[in-house]
């Protein structure tokens, strides 16, 4: 069930990282509870206020900080196509900069920022073009954020911890280029740490969610293929995980995004084997969610719902998403309903 008054957040909402910065879209937040409240680690999609004609586009430089570089509109080598993606003289570059925005709530509905935890930003040479998408999995009394790292080099994930949300321990990249749509399992199966990750191909293969298995978190291997697009059906062009599976009587269930030809971005459900969650019991023939509300369906890039976060309250699913990678949005859903329409 949606949510009466979504969105819950606007892009009206936050104040830009810096004055010379327009926030364009908020997107998917990571969930999690700290200090008794619950919190959204929201990706904040910026670029600098555009002058006419010129287009004009945000880096990091290699000290770190905000540089924007400058493109006349009317430029042949300028492709403009895509409202994600600015392509120029053969090199692709992001229309906006993402970094992650913490923002805490005592009723799951109002959130605001708190003084003392800053913005999350990206850090060098691998995340030059910004971070994404971050879920965040509570396993052992540490927080893990698993995330997207963009940059010239490609599409890679990125892991760091925490404890109090104000220091953090860098892992570096745990996944290279391609990779995204990367969650870790909230407890371990055996003596193993799992991650379900989504690697991409554009030739042979295609956009398919994976798993891998650790001793330690830091090195990952034994990767194997858990589910494929479907061709003609609502995931037939790209799948990738939201956050930690939930535990279940009956396996691990996990909520994901499929999209189709047309870039229509719904969410589905997976039942994996307890023992071994390489092993998919069940799967959605049908979504358990589709864009269908105006703010859905209508803003920077439409007819999308995304979701990489959620809080579980015994058979209830607190889902935040993000909607037309624009707002962010509240849904309540149920294990129990959700594992019926598995079977």
């Amino acid at each position: 069930m949606r949510y009466a008054n979504n969105p819950i957040l606007t892009p009206r909402d936050l104040a830009p990282s810096q004055e010379s910065m327009k926030i364009e879209c908020l997107l998917n937040p990571g969930v999690f509870r700290f200090d008794g409240k619950t919190w959204l680690l929201i990706r904040v999609a910026e670029r600098p206020e555009q002058r006419e004609g010129e287009i004009s586009f945000p880096l990091l430089d290699d000290a770190n900080r905000i540089t924007v570089m400058r493109v006349p509109s009317s430029s042949p080598e300028l492709d403009l196509s895509d409202p994600r993606v600015i392509s120029y003289k053969g090199s692709d570059y992001l229309t906006t900069m993402s970094h992650l925005r913490l923002m805490s709530s005592t009723d799951g509905v109002r959130f605001a920022e708190e003084p003392g935890y800053g913005p999350i930003f990206g850090s060098d040479a691998y995340e030059s073009y910004g971070i994404e998408d971050c879920r965040v999995t509570l396993l052992e009394g540490t927080y893990y954020l698993t995330y997207t790292a963009v940059s010239a080099n490609g599409v890679a994930v990125r892991m760091r911890s925490t404890t109090d949300w104000k220091r953090f321990t860098d892992y570096g990249l745990v996944l290279p280029p391609h990779n995204k749509d990367c969650t870790l399992f909230d407890e371990r199966i055996g003596d193993l740490y799992y991650m379900l990750h989504r690697p991409s191909s554009p030739e042979i293969g295609g956009n398919y969610i994976w798993i891998a298995e650790s001793r330690d978190l830091r090195h990952w291997g034994n990767h194997r293929c858990v589910a494929r697009t479907r061709k003609g059906m609502w995931d037939s062009a790209r799948i990738g995980a939201g956050c930690a599976p939930i535990r279940t009587g009956e396996g691990w269930l996990m909520i994901y995004h499929g999209a189709d030809g047309d870039n229509r971005y719904c969410l589905g459900a997976m039942l994996l084997d307890a023992a071994d969650p390489s092993k998919v019991l069940a799967r959605s023939d049908r979504p358990i969610m589709e864009p269908s509300a105006p703010y859905e369906l209508t803003g920077f890039f439409g007819n999308v719902i995304f979701t990489n976060g959620h809080i579980v309250e015994g058979d209830r699913i607190v889902m935040y998403y993000g909607a037309s990678d624009e707002v962010i949005c509240r849904a309540d859903l149920s294990v129990r309903e959700i594992l019926e329409s598995l079977k």
